[in-house]
């Protein structure tokens, strides 16, 4: 093989790797339990297979991948939005005890040398009954090295037990010095 072509093979597998396996994990349960996890990167996940338990559960990373944006390769480069993203893993979500609200429990890792302040948005995903319905958790400040978790809640609309939703995912995320 000439070294042309080893070059050329390199810099597919270099291509391939940074459109695949570099994107960040935004995906979460809301009904059954899982083993959750989380990587140090919180750029992936553990699967977490669902079912709905009456609304009052724990799930963890589901491993789908979705950004918003551009090309993110390891870290380097990336937008903003990016690395927000990436810096959001989804612990829970579920139905209030109280009935009242839909609530993300989330940890954010910023492992930049900056404090950041984030704002996160979440959908609430499920059956074809279930209201579109979005969280949010605004300005939450986060230390250089650090991870903080915070709630995003919204008001449950529905009439049952919180079981028409199934999963919920990050659909924006943003993060400015602060």
């Amino acid at each position: 093989m000439k070294l042309r072509h080893v070059r050329a093979i390199a810099v597919f597998g270099i291509a391939l790797v940074a459109l695949t396996g570099a994107r960040g994990s935004n995906g979460g349960s809301c009904g059954g339990s899982s083993s959750g996890g989380s990587s140090s990167s919180s750029s992936g996940g553990s699967d977490s297979s669902s079912s709905s338990s009456g609304g009052s559960s724990s799930g963890g990373s589901d491993g789908s991948s979705s950004s918003s944006g551009g090309l993110t390769t390891g870290g380097v480069g990336g937008s903003s939005k990016d690395k927000a993203q990436r810096d959001v893993r989804i612990d829970e979500c579920k139905l209030s005890d109280d009935r009242k609200n839909l609530v993300a429990k989330v940890t954010i890792t910023n492992s930049d040398s900056s404090a950041y302040l984030y704002d996160v948005s979440l959908q609430f995903k499920g059956d074809a009954s279930a209201n579109v319905a979005i969280a949010k958790a605004d300005d939450v400040r986060v230390e250089a090295g650090a991870s903080k978790a915070t709630e995003a809640t919204t008001p449950y609309t529905g009439t049952g037990d919180g079981s028409e939703y199934t999963r919920c995912v990050v659909v924006d995320a943003d993060r400015t010095i602060g």
